[in-house]
């Protein structure tokens, strides 16, 4: 082992899940949503809300996009760069964890 974190290609066919003890909470406190992680939380906007919650384990984050841009009436290839990017930021920081 080289002691190199193991690099995860995210494309449209990833299909993505939460991290075993990650959870999306209400932070009365702060009036926010965040993610929380062991001793660590995660302000969330609306946008990051709504693709955590589409995370199932179950859809590929190409259905995903595809659920998105109906309902927003927006570009599919746009919003699924998007959700890339936003799961490259999440996964580095270890509050996802790939199914496939």
């Amino acid at each position: 082992m080289t002691g190199q974190p193991t690099v995860v290609q995210i494309s449209g066919d990833s299909v993505v899940r939460l991290a075993r003890g990650v959870r999306l909470r209400e932070d009365p406190v702060r009036g926010q949503t965040v993610l929380l992680a062991p001793e660590r939380a995660l302000a969330l906007d609306e946008i990051a809300i709504a693709v955590v919650k589409a995370l199932d384990g179950e859809r590929t984050l190409q259905a995903i996009a595809a659920d998105f841009a109906h309902q927003f009436d927006a570009p599919e290839d746009t919003i699924l760069a998007d959700i890339i990017a936003m799961i490259g930021a999440f996964s580095e920081r270890r509050l996802l964890e790939f199914v496939r």
